[in-house]
């Protein structure tokens, strides 16, 4: 009777902040707490290591690539404070992808980091992550995912094992569910925002994505990150005019901070005699 009574209670509430705001956001705000997050998030790169995921190791190009995102996360913290980030470099110079988990994990395939041309391009990738984890995108799609019943019974404790089960299914997909086309132009409005909070120029984002649809046909590698992210023209558009109304500008590109790195992930890959998806 009281389990029936605290369930009714947390559902009215759920109801009253679903009915202010889009109505999964409301619930995933109310019912998917941050610690939960965080535990999910830890459990998928739990699950990612279970599946033999080989990370990048080189400690160069391990802090090379924190250190950029370092720089989009001091603008990430002011919206959303309390995110423990935590960015990994998966080894694989034939994926061009890039991934976000609830909790504030990052990761990105060396593959992507040998298509980019410069920092900014990078740092417009990891702000669009990182907004998908600031506007709690991940919480939504699982709110959507497993039904309201059921995540209503997760924040009430009643199946304690359903979070594991969730990153087990998460992990062997090798990323979330699909984001809506809302979630994905809010995170690409994140990436060039928050570029340039960091004094990189906001076009990046839209470089990048220009430069893969560039080389779709002629490498179908670069397709993965396009398939995740549908850059399609009226999002490069949309990312135009906003940089444009918002009045963002930013001036650093860093391509010759990226190349070094470049370098040594191409020579990785053919030590390994793997043949990257780039050229470059």
């Amino acid at each position: 009777m009281l389990r029936t009574s605290v369930r009714a209670l947390v559902l009215s509430s759920v109801v009253g902040v679903a009915g202010c705001v889009h109505t999964s956001e409301g619930v995933a705000k109310a019912l998917v707490s941050d610690e939960q997050e965080a535990q999910l998030g830890a459990q998928v790169k739990q699950e990612l290591d279970k599946q033999g995921t080989k990370y990048i190791q080189d400690p160069e190009i391990v802090n090379y690539v924190r250190g950029v995102a370092q720089k989009i996360f001091v603008s990430a913290d002011k919206d959303r404070p309390g995110v423990k980030w935590q960015v990994y470099v998966i080894d694989d110079p034939k994926q061009v992808n890039a991934f976000a988990t609830p909790g504030g994990y990052l990761y990105v395939f060396s593959g992507l980091l040998l298509a980019a041309d410069n920092e900014a391009q990078l740092a417009g990738v990891w702000g669009h992550e990182a907004g998908h984890v600031v506007a709690r995108h991940s919480a939504r799609q699982m709110v959507d995912a497993m039904g309201l019943e059921t995540v209503i019974g997760v924040a009430l404790g009643q199946n304690p094992n359903q979070l594991a089960e969730l990153a087990a299914t998460l992990a062997a997909k090798g990323a979330l569910l699909s984001y809506s086309r809302q979630d994905e132009t809010e995170a690409d409005e994140y990436g060039a925002r928050y570029s340039a909070q960091a004094r990189y120029a906001p076009q990046g984002i839209i470089q990048f994505f220009e430069k893969l649809k560039k080389m779709e046909g002629e490498q179908p590698a670069f397709a993965k990150y396009l398939s995740d992210h549908p850059a399609t023209e009226d999002r490069i558009k949309h990312l135009q005019e906003y940089i444009s109304e918002k009045h963002l500008s930013g001036t650093v590109l860093g391509a010759e901070r990226l190349q070094p790195v470049k370098q040594r992930l191409m020579a990785q890959a053919h030590a390994t005699g793997v043949k990257p998806a780039t050229p470059n």
